[in-house]
């Protein structure tokens, strides 16, 4: 009988833990000032120094921005503002 309620126990309390809900979320960015072949790889560096960015892709024809994050350690606001910092504002495509 003390078996199944730790393993209940356990159960729940992975199931309310924060890191239960975290997701891996992709968006695209749109990104201005983009005018040179250099630029995709500043945008693409600043996004990748951002802690939770798994994968980003940059491509300087479309001025877009393709990331793939984990919701639980970045957002919205901190992609944005570091390609903002890096001289290249953003917002996520409508």
């Amino acid at each position: 009988m003390r078996n199944p309620l730790i393993a209940s126990v356990v159960a729940i309390s992975a199931l309310t833990s924060s890191a239960a809900f975290a997701a891996e979320k992709t968006v695209t960015l749109t990104v201005n000032n983009m005018y040179c072949a250099d630029c995709p790889y500043i945008v693409k560096k600043s996004l990748e120094s951002v802690p939770g960015v798994a994968k980003v892709s940059v491509s300087f024809k479309d001025k877009t921005a393709t990331v793939t994050y984990d919701d639980s350690k970045a957002d919205l606001k901190a992609l944005t503002t570091a390609t903002t910092n890096a001289g290249y504002p953003s917002a996520p495509q409508s």
